[in-house]
């Protein structure tokens, strides 16, 4: 902190904390299918690990739509135009439902042909399909809850978008428990109740969304926005949110590509994975809320004009990421043995899960600052196109490759494996660090009222910059 800016913690954490528990409760879904799915048998957990991937690639969709409205949406607001954040809020809508809605009829009709694409083997297939079709409503319904969710983080009131998340998840877990087993007098319907218990829990959302961004002081999704094309909106839109949507596409189906790996090394290896994802995913959520929080806090300074206090706000966020990131792979080492209790899985699984989770503690530095400086400080100056380039190159020309090699032309051990297609968040650390040191990223993205269309923000040293970017 500094002498002209003592709330810099009080801010951050405001909009960090709840953020970072919004990403624990949903991951903690994941946990509590992997857990009760689990308890009845190993091929269950692997086959609904798999389905995930479906809703794991509309995730990937969703989070350039979100990144995307943030960058406009936070600016607008630090600037204090509630109208212009709420044409983002109508146009990201349109184009998520209508995207999320494609999800759902895939779901619904092809969910054999989609399961094929990650495992050959009979009984995966069989019980991830009916996984798909069962839960293939919640793909629209997640697509619709995420926006509104969006809008709330971007317009200070990141807690009651945690709150709602956090509701949903409860719901989805006590569903979970009901519909999986059976209680209450109800069928167990195993894979189909995880599936049928998401579906609820969305829906429940949506509707506590719908009614939070439609009452008064609140930003609100207008029908007139709906209808209209804005030309200058859509184009600033898609500016900065088109690179987005080709980075999380290069990384997600890169990462995917690691699902079709271990899918083709056993089941023992998918279920061990599985948790490794889990745990991962749980152990990261304080570094996803520091990214996407430090994003807000540093497009809302954007916006305002405010330029050099952004660029100080962007160092002391990177050196948190670097301590946060340390700190959650301290804590996964530490819970390492009580992991392995929990997660039940038998000895062969359970001793590539124990490599894994080693790989999984340095892999979270890596991801800390990545999270903090491509998904949110970059991203929040609209400087979106650098991680697209940086995913391309790290996981196509290097992980990807390197880890179909090992794993079917070298036919290394599993845990070998691992720590090949591990590398990714590491390998591009250089690089991140000499871009950030570019301040390519301090810039002021709203349009002036009074200019019409021409855009006049200003980069980081004054200067004007053309509608050509």
């Amino acid at each position: 902190m500094t002498k002209t800016d003592p709330d810099f913690m009080r801010k951050l954490l405001r909009l960090v904390l709840p953020i970072a528990f919004q990403q624990f409760m949903l991951a903690l879904v994941s946990a509590s299918d992997a857990l009760m799915l689990g308890a009845l048998m190993q091929e269950a957990l692997s086959a609904v690990s798999l389905a995930g991937q479906i809703a794991f690639v509309q995730n990937l969709f969703l989070a350039a739509m979100t990144i995307g409205f943030s960058a406009l949406a936070a600016q607008y607001w630090g600037k204090g135009d509630r109208e212009s954040v709420e044409r983002v809020f109508a146009h990201s809508m349109k184009v998520t439902a209508l995207v999320s809605f494609a999800f759902t009829m895939a779901a619904l009709a092809a969910p054999e042909g989609l399961m094929r694409l990650f495992t050959n083997e009979a009984e995966l297939i069989v019980g991830g399909a009916v996984y798909l079709r069962a839960a293939s409503p919640s793909y629209v319904l997640t697509g619709i809850s995420q926006i509104c969710l969006c809008a709330l983080k971007n317009s200070g009131r990141a807690g009651k978008s945690s709150l709602i998340s956090a509701v949903s998840v409860v719901l989805n877990i006590a569903l979970n428990a009901v519909l999986i087993f059976g209680l209450f007098g109800l069928p167990g319907l195993g894979i189909a109740g995880a599936a049928l218990a998401t579906v609820a829990a969305r829906a429940a959302e949506v509707i506590w969304c719908a009614k939070e961004t439609a009452g008064p002081d609140r930003v609100r999704l207008r029908l007139r926005d709906l209808a209209r094309d804005d030309r200058v909106l859509r184009k600033d839109f898609w500016k900065y949110t088109a690179p987005v949507l080709g980075n999380e596409i290069v990384w997600g189906v890169g990462f995917t590509m690691y699902s079709v790996i271990m899918g083709h090394m056993g089941s023992d290896a998918v279920a061990a994975n599985s948790i490794a994802n889990i745990v991962k995913n749980l152990a990261a959520c304080f570094c996803i809320g520091l990214g996407s929080g430090g994003g807000i806090m540093v497009g809302n300074e954007l916006g305002a004009g405010r330029l050099e206090q952004a660029r100080v706000y962007g160092g002391r966020l990177c050196r948190l990421a670097v301590l946060t990131g340390t700190a959650a792979g301290a804590a996964l080492l530490l819970l390492t043995p009580l992991i392995l209790t929990a997660a039940g899985l038998n000895g062969q699984s359970s001793g590539y899960l124990r490599g894994m989770l080693a790989v999984c503690s340095y892999y979270m530095i890596g991801k800390s600052v990545n999270a903090t400086t491509i998904g949110g400080i970059f991203c929040a100056g609209g400087d979106s196109r650098f991680g697209f380039c940086c995913d391309a190159v790290t996981m196509w020309l290097v992980t990807v490759p390197l880890g179909f090699a090992a794993a079917f032309a070298l036919r290394l051990p599993m845990p070998a494996v691992y720590v090949i297609i591990s590398m990714d968040e590491i390998v591009k650390l250089p690089a991140v660090y000499r871009h950030y040191r570019k301040y390519q990223w301090v810039k002021d993205l709203t349009r002036k009222e009074e200019t019409g269309d021409e855009y006049e923000g200003q980069d980081a040293h004054g200067r004007a910059l053309s509608a050509g970017g």
